[in-house]
């Protein structure tokens, strides 16, 4: 028998999802953000499943052609752009778009003298300070690009659009440099699109959203329409009663105020699940709330059975998912969505649910 840890994916929940997003957004194209391997999800099934988006933004050039190679011809973007100077004829050969954020990328477009032109995102740093030109640099960076054909998008990254005045002061920045401009505009992640409908601009990239977790931290997913569409499980394999004051799991970190009835459960760090989740965290065991407690091992984690008196080897168990958002988790773990996601180990199977 194979091991019962296994993720689930929902493609009509990622289909659903993106349609919030086009409902948010009615007058944006969508380019759906697929890195990281489609947010732990699997980068070609959810593209296949966000067939209806108007892009995809990726990060770096193999994905990107491992997308053209699979048969998508929508636009793609490379949102950290080209690494070296030799990737510029690749952009070119499969049609790429890539984003433009520091001098030496475009002294390297100005040097491929390429007859086709390149389809650039010039990437303005408004306040993020992590990738982009500052203001000053902008005007001399739109020039050089478009003296070499390129042709050109604007766009800018929000720090805190998951904050009620987070984008004030970038999106008034990025506005009194390029008001003037007649080039399509890419401002809003899944925060800024669900949030600020005057940053949404040409082209929106919902990210997090589509794999229906919430990027506000004062509002749930539900709230916003969304659907999970990850489920992570698996099934009790051992059960045990303890007395009070025994200890649970490496360390005796959790010691049991009283008679208890314990379940090990088949996942672990080495399969994604956070180690640093504390005693407490939520899990549904046969549909019902329950806590992981003792820290987590490298392949199993322990949960609390008192109070769920059917729980046998082989019940069910959610880790997060349907019925349990990953955003709780998250939050019980002291960490974000995103990086649980991301984090589900290449070990664990994973199938899709048209």
């Amino acid at each position: 028998m194979t091991r019962p840890i296994r993720a689930t994916v929902d493609l009509t929940a990622l289909r659903h999802n993106l349609g919030v997003a086009r409902s948010y957004a009615p007058h944006s194209r969508i380019m759906a953000v697929i890195k990281a391997n489609g947010y732990g999800h699997g980068m070609l099934q959810v593209a296949k499943a966000l067939a209806s988006a108007d892009g995809f933004a990726i990060l770096n050039l193999a994905e990107a052609i491992a997308l053209r190679e699979s048969g998508f011809s929508k636009d793609i973007l490379l949102l950290e752009g080209f690494f070296s100077a030799d990737e510029i004829p690749l952009l070119v050969q499969h049609e790429l778009s890539t984003v433009i954020h520091a001098p030496w990328q475009i002294d390297a477009v100005l040097q491929a003298r390429s007859s086709t032109p390149i389809q650039a995102w010039l990437k303005i740093n408004s306040g993020m300070n992590r990738l982009g030109f500052q203001p000053d640099e902008f005007p001399a960076a739109l020039q050089k690009l478009q003296q070499a054909g390129a042709k050109v998008t604007l766009m800018t990254h929000f720090a805190c659009a998951d904050e009620s005045n987070g984008i004030t002061e970038q999106l008034a920045l990025f506005n009194a440099l390029v008001h003037d401009l007649q080039l399509p505009r890419s401002l809003s992640n899944s925060a800024a699109l669900l949030s600020f409908p005057d940053a949404l601009g040409d082209w929106a990239r919902p990210g997090i959203m589509l794999y229906g977790a919430s990027p506000m931290n004062h509002k749930s997913a539900s709230e916003f329409g969304l659907k999970p569409v990850m489920t992570l499980s698996s099934e009790i394999i051992a059960t045990r009663d303890i007395h009070a004051g025994a200890k649970v799991g490496y360390g005796g970190s959790f010691c049991a105020p009283g008679t208890m009835r314990i379940g090990t459960v088949a996942c672990g760090y080495a399969d994604g699940y956070p180690r640093h989740a504390p005693s407490g965290t939520p899990v549904l065991v046969e549909g019902q709330h329950s806590r992981i407690i003792g820290r987590v091992s490298m392949d199993m984690l322990t949960v609390d059975l008192t109070r769920i008196p059917e729980a046998r080897i082989g019940s069910p168990v959610t880790l997060w998912g349907e019925g349990l958002p990953v955003d709780v988790v998250a939050a019980a773990a002291g960490t974000i969505s995103y990086e649980l996601l991301c984090a589900i180990a290449a070990r664990v199977p994973m199938s899709e649910v048209a």
